[in-house]
């Protein structure tokens, strides 16, 4: 019996892409409680690592492209179903399942990356802070305004309090959301490995996978 020929499905993009956000998100998750530079360092990988993976999805080699893993509903149903029989359809790139958890994980970093911004913004801090202090001459200016506005400037500081603390809600919502995610894609990938007959983690260092006709 002829071995199965093995073919090359993920480019050295997608291998250091996936192992490099592992290692950053899982930095990030852990530095959160601390508000640390490694919280923010990390979490601004995490920002650059999503977007060059969606820039990639667009012009990237065959299977990396959003386009070969792009499946309808009815698709990832019907996968769903073939793999609780135990024999389901085997696909060269991802699966419809898999491709569906890579999207609401994309989706999940994205939402935790602009949480993040925004609640580093109110503080001061990112690309999302606001405006640069106001000139001399016009501080000079707006000062008795402000002087006469004490009560609405109080105000403001409140309703700064308040939309960081939503924020900061909605980061850790997604955060810990990814979080389980991410468990439950690893799951998969170690039941989907037994259930097609290869190693899909070790496909993700290698690049190669056994030759299949989707």
């Amino acid at each position: 019996m002829m071995p199965a020929s093995k073919i090359r499905v993920w480019d050295p993009f997608v291998r250091l892409f996936h192992w490099s956000l592992v290692t950053c998100f899982f930095i990030a998750y852990l530095s959160g409680e601390e508000e640390s530079l490694l919280h923010i360092y990390s979490g601004y990988a995490v920002i650059i690592l999503v977007l060059t993976r969606m820039v990639w999805g667009f012009i990237g080699t065959k299977y990396a492209r959003f386009k070969q893993f792009t499946y309808s509903p009815a698709s990832v149903l019907s996968y769903l179903k073939e793999f609780a029989s135990g024999q389901p359809r085997h696909y060269t790139g991802h699966n419809p399942a898999a491709a569906w958890m890579i999207f609401a994980l994309l989706f999940c970093l994205v939402m935790t990356s602009i949480s993040g911004l925004k609640v580093y913004g109110i503080e001061g801090y990112g690309p999302l802070a606001g405006s640069p202090a106001l000139t001399p001459a016009v501080t000079a200016d707006f000062s008795l305004i402000r002087n006469a506005n004490a009560d609405d400037d109080h105000e403001h500081e409140e309703h700064e309090s308040e939309l960081e603390e939503v924020w900061e809600e909605i980061h850790e919502f997604f955060a810990n959301l990814t979080l389980l995610l991410v468990f439950v894609h690893v799951g998969g990938a170690i039941v989907a490995s037994r259930v097609h007959g290869e190693n899909l983690v070790k496909a993700m260092i290698t690049g190669t996978k056994q030759s299949h006709t989707d």
